[in-house]
């Protein structure tokens, strides 16, 4: 199934939370000299215009992004995120909102590189015309889990994956599983970061569960939920589960969160989560 299009969600608060964790994540790979590798599994088209019918439909990214933007209290840990989004937005109005793509771009030298995955035809064609020219990057009109076993090991040591589909299918968390088991045990070295959506408490428990019996020695679970669960399966929360987490990362998601919270909320049940679902760090 290929209808969804994250321009109706960008720069919501899924995606300000999923960004500033990316964004933590490639900043951790920068401390040594040799190059890293990024996949993007479901990369979308890499940048998104705020004025578009797509976002302005809903404009989520107004209790978002947006509030980032206008933020004068902004934690050092988002100051990089905000800095890539005011890069791309110089006259001083908010206009684009990042993708992941964009951002790991942002960060990436001359000896690193990325690979962006898509099945949508209309945006694997906005990620080739955004990155054309780019020598480290590569545009794959490809299966993202697929590339995972494709790809994976890479021939760099260190490196980042990012998973983040559309859940558009009823069976997404048991392939999200599957592919992130395979991939720990093709690269156990990798630092992979894979989003959901929280839609109700009892499939992300299954979710968390699933995880802490997959073998994978460190796990870090991420959540931040704006509203109250219903009967209606729409998303409340979102959240990451973080394989390898780098160290002392948990020491600064626990100053994020809060500050998050507090400036996306959109009612008195907005609430944070961090846990470790594996291992810990010492």
């Amino acid at each position: 199934m290929l209808s969804y299009r994250h321009g109706f969600h960008a720069g919501n608060f899924a995606d300000v939370l999923k960004h500033g964790v990316l964004t933590l994540l490639g900043e951790s790979l920068l401390g040594k000299e040799k190059g890293f590798f990024y996949l993007d599994t479901h990369a979308g088209a890499g940048l998104y215009d705020l004025a578009s019918p797509f976002a302005r439909k809903n404009r989520e990214y107004q209790s978002g992004v947006a509030r980032i933007w206008v933020a004068n209290d902004v934690p050092e840990e988002l100051r990089t995120y905000r800095d890539i989004v005011r890069a791309l937005n110089p006259d001083g109005a908010l206009r684009y909102s990042p993708g992941s793509s964009w951002i790991i771009h942002y960060l990436l030298r001359p000896q690193d590189r990325m690979v962006l995955c898509e099945l949508h035809p209309t945006e694997v064609e906005a990620l080739r015309s955004r990155f054309a020219g780019q020598r480290r990057v590569t545009v794959r009109h490809d299966d993202g889990y697929q590339a995972m076993k494709a790809l994976l090991p890479p021939a760099e040591r260190r490196g980042l994956v990012l998973c983040d589909p559309a859940f558009e299918l009823r069976d997404e968390r048991e392939r999200l599983l599957e592919a992130a088991q395979l991939a720990y045990r093709r690269w156990p070295t990798g630092i992979f970061a894979y989003w959901h959506p929280i839609q109700e408490r009892r499939a992300t428990d299954w979710l968390y569960r699933r995880f802490r019996q997959s073998g994978i020695e460190r796990l870090l679970a991420v959540e931040l939920t704006m509203f109250p669960e219903t009967a209606e399966r729409r998303m409340i929360g979102t959240g990451l589960v973080l394989v390898n987490p780098p160290w002392r990362l948990a020491d600064r998601l626990t100053r994020l969160l809060p500050w998050l919270c507090d400036t996306l909320r959109q009612g008195p049940e907005a609430t944070w989560r961090l846990e470790w679902l594996a291992g810990a760090d010492d």
